[in-house]
């Protein structure tokens, strides 16, 4: 028993000397170097790894997927068009861990599960604990990074050819010495409309809510949380930050459920706004002040939601430049409120009852954060610095006005802030920032919104803290667009390496080529999709073109109108063969017809399938679903091709999806 309980003590005493020694020996030379382990670093990662560089990903913190594996399961999509290649390969992934082809809703261990499964895929080294201390430069190439484990206080250089930025917070970018922006611009500097202050009713404070301690009077100063400024000109510019909340996963398992409980740091005061905003509109239910989103098995994504939620409104501004220690301060008082709040509104007497008695059904789930006391490891940075790179995107390409032909992956969410500042406007409090403006399609972003100019790095990507105004990053800063960004970055750092030019001088076209022939960087049959609005679609009769809900830009409608039979043929070619999972885009409108009879013709056998609306469920952010038709094996010959009959009934005809049998 003794010799059991030496040799125990020994292995304790051992275990952080090998830790460091194991880490040191990646402190060297590499291709690629990626910083920040977010989802954009471990799709860059693993990219790069299959394309048969050497790669280290460096990530600050002890986890991976940055918001993706942190809270954030209802992913924010916009439209499905937008997600490709290994991007969309992980939303496939996370489906079939749920049995089905895609999901966008999932638990944080699952999302952290699969970041994991790709890094052992790549055989990547990833290098935890470790941030920023310096780099080093000669002329405008980035020759190494200094770094250092705040924990062991140790430290060392990697160098590499090319670096990647994946960072929520860009501090290689900065510390390179990229020119970047942090708060709003202003609506003038590039001839904006929803740019800089912006005072609208989203996620507002009802009205005449009294800012001061003691209602009426000024003498007793502002409650916590308004800020003493005055409301600037609308469209001004300035150095305010959207506010950054945690996305919260609770569970109502009460056998995987730890109990909320007081907090450290419990300050009641904080939440008198919500009492006074509860004064003036009545709460009915928990999902009048959060956006409580069901994730699966029980669990949920909890969101800001109204005039005082869990966003954090107005204390985060010197989070972007800060150092360690004071995003350390920030991080842990998001922390704080956010926690407290939860409490609050399971405790305080002046909550209603029937809302205390919701709220604790709730809990922290066992199994979620294992490694960091049940609560999530990362803090939403919903935007921190943006290079100002060799173009910046605007509104005006959110909008479709100006148009990108180096497009390197696509946006497709609204321009969307949250709040920046929570002030006195004409007596009483008011929440200012907060945009939501959508109402355009999918559209590209620019390679040249990716690479800072070459006259101040010349072998840097920055994926993630790209180069966007305020609003325009607000549609581009969605988890899936980081992915697709992730990738082109790495394919772009590999192909500069070879060719031996800067980044900015790669052969976007080739990258383009890349991505679209092996999108899954391994060599994966790519799917044959087929919109509706492409020259491989014939259409008889009469269809709508309707913008809004579909798969893509837009979708087709057959309006009931007599008995005229009706039809959309979708095409995939002649020269099609093998064996593919045959799938359609199903928007769910209201008033669908019942039933879709579809056709499937391989090449020499005609099937006629009948699809009940019934039977489609549609999951999370997205108005449809890829609905499968079965598997066929196309024979390469005879003219194949999918039909959608509509006779006298609402049908919508839309995308077909053939993804290759493994």
């Amino acid at each position: 028993m003794m010799k059991k309980l030496l040799l125990y003590m020994l292995c304790v005493i051992m275990l952080p000397t090998a830790g460091l020694r194991a880490q040191s020996s990646l402190y060297k030379n590499y291709d690629i170097c990626i910083y920040g382990g977010t989802s954009s670093g471990v799709i860059a990662a693993y990219t790069a790894a299959k394309l048969g560089k050497s790669v280290l990903l460096v990530e600050p913190g002890k986890n991976l997927g940055g918001m993706s594996s942190g809270g954030l399961g209802l992913t924010d999509i916009g439209n499905k068009y937008a997600i490709s290649g290994l991007a969309l390969d992980f939303y496939r992934r996370i489906g079939q861990h749920y049995g089905r082809f895609e999901q966008w809703i999932f638990e944080p261990h699952v999302a952290e599960n699969l970041f994991k499964e790709y890094i052992k895929k790549g055989k990547v080294p990833v290098m935890y604990q470790n941030r920023l201390v310096s780099v080093q430069k000669q002329g405008t190439v980035i020759t190494g990074i200094i770094l250092e484990n705040p924990v062991s206080k140790a430290g060392g250089k990697v160098s590499a050819k090319v670096f990647i930025d994946c960072s929520y917070e860009g501090d290689l970018m900065a510390r390179a010495g990229v020119s970047y922006a942090v708060g709003r611009e202003a609506n003038s500097d590039y001839n904006e409309t929803f740019n800089g202050v912006q005072l609208m009713n989203g996620h507002q404070l009802p009205e005449g809510i009294d800012p001061y301690t003691i209602k009426g009077e000024a003498a007793s100063g502002l409650l916590w949380g308004i800020t003493p400024g005055s409301l600037a000109a609308k469209g001004s510019g300035d150095a305010k930050v959207q506010a950054y909340n945690f996305r919260i996963c609770l569970t109502n398992n009460p056998a995987n459920m730890i109990p909320i409980t007081k907090p450290e740091n419990y300050q009641p005061e904080r939440y008198e706004l919500l009492i006074r905003q509860m004064e003036k509109r009545t709460w009915k239910s928990l999902q009048d002040v959060f956006i409580w989103s069901g994730m699966p098995n029980q669990k949920t994504d909890i969101n800001n939601r109204n005039g005082f939620s869990t966003d954090m409104i107005g204390m985060n501004w010197d989070y972007p430049d800060a150092d360690y220690a004071k995003r350390a301060a920030i991080w842990k008082s998001h922390t704080d409120y956010t926690k407290g709040l939860l409490y609050f509104v399971g405790h305080d007497e002046r909550v209603p009852q029937h809302i205390r008695k919701e709220i604790s059904a709730w809990g922290y789930p066992k199994d979620e954060y294992t490694d960091n006391g049940n609560w999530s490891h990362q803090l939403y940075i919903r935007e921190a610095r943006r290079m100002k790179g060799e173009l910046v995107m605007t509104q005006h390409h959110c909008q479709g006005q100006e148009v990108v032909t180096d497009g390197v992956g696509m946006a497709a969410y609204t321009m969307d802030s949250h709040n920046c500042d929570r002030l006195i406007v004409n007596g009483v409090v008011k929440n200012e920032g907060n945009v939501e403006e959508g109402g355009f399609g999918p559209y590209p972003i620019s390679y040249r919104a990716i690479v800072p100019k070459q006259s101040e790095a010349s072998n840097l990507i920055v994926p993630v803290c790209l180069s966007a105004t305020h609003i325009a990053y607000g549609s581009i800063r969605m988890e899936p667009v980081f992915m697709v960004l992730g990738q082109s970055a790495a394919i772009a750092a590999a192909q500069a390496i070879d060719r031996k030019v800067a980044v900015q001088n790669i052969d976007v076209k080739g990258l383009q080529q890349q991505l679209k022939n092996n999108p899954l960087a391994d060599g994966t049959k790519p799917d044959i999709l087929i919109d509706n609005n492409t020259a491989q679609v014939a259409v008889t009769g009469e269809w709508s073109v309707q913008k809004k809900g579909g798969y893509g830009p837009d979708y087709l409608e057959a309006l009931p109108s007599g008995d005229q039979v009706k039809s959309v043929r979708y095409s995939p070619g002649k020269t099609v063969s093998g064996k593919y999972t045959v799938y359609i885009y199903y928007p769910k409108l209201e008033d669908h017809s019942a039933q879709t009879t579809i056709n499937v013709f391989d090449g020499k056998v005609k099937q006629t399938i009948t699809l009940k609306d019934s039977d489609v469920k549609v999951v999370g952010q997205t108005s449809g679903e890829w609905v499968s038709l079965g598997q066929y094996t196309f024979t390469g010959a005879g003219n194949p091709y999918i039909e959608i009959l509509a006779n006298g009934t609402k049908v919508v005809a839309d995308a077909v999806l053939l993804v290759a049998a493994p």
